[in-house]
């Protein structure tokens, strides 16, 4: 009479020190696995990053959430900073003393889009922090993503450059997208050019 304690499967029956000396190999491998990933780990999150930059990868500056559109290059953060983006200007929607403009609605839209209610967003500043109606003077990227969202306005023709010394920081690249998007006819490049001046 058989007295194994389980059924004969027809699967071949390994000896204890067998087993033993495959449990200790995987332990080894899984060991080894963990060392290394915990190097990896080690060697990216001690990297400095540049100078100028955030761990993020986006530049260094002031973290903040949006509340609302006002227009295509004017938003208002959560604790009523009013943010008029460096660089840029959109054809105005609600100017007090100038009629909607062409291409206005979209390019509000546009920013709409960009940035919904509740998005975090980080502020880059230039030389000067603020205009002459007390607006903050910022470079506006998404932090979800790293979309700068001024250079964005200029790539799909809702913005021409708006250039105000000192505030210059990216103005090459700036001519550059605009220039494409003119070429390309895009935004209100199409819509309402020749009525737009010459490219700023």
């Amino acid at each position: 009479m058989r007295t194994d304690r389980f059924p004969r499967t027809g699967v071949p029956r390994i000896g204890v020190p067998r087993i033993a000396a495959l449990i200790l190999a995987a332990g080894v491998v899984v060991v080894i696995a963990l060392v290394a990933g915990g190097c990896e780990d080690d060697s990216s999150s001690g990297r400095d990053a540049p100078a100028g930059e955030s761990a993020s990868g986006l530049p260094e500056g002031d973290d903040a959430r949006i509340e609302r559109v006002v227009d295509g290059d004017t938003v208002v953060l959560t604790d009523d900073t009013r943010v008029r983006l460096i660089g840029v200007d959109t054809p105005e929607t609600v100017h007090p003393s100038k009629p909607v403009e062409c291409f206005g609605r979209e390019a509000s839209a546009f920013m709409g889009d960009l940035l919904p209610t509740g998005t975090d967003v980080r502020l880059v500043y230039d030389v000067e922090r603020t205009d002459r109606y007390d607006r903050t003077l910022a470079y506006v990227y998404r932090l979800d993503d790293g979309l700068f969202v001024n250079a964005e306005l200029l790539a799909q023709g809702y913005a021409q450059i708006a250039t105000y010394p000192p505030n210059v920081a990216h103005v090459d690249e700036y001519r550059e997208l605009q220039a494409q998007a003119r070429d390309e006819q895009r935004g209100l490049w199409n819509a309402c050019d020749p009525d737009l001046p010459p490219p700023g």
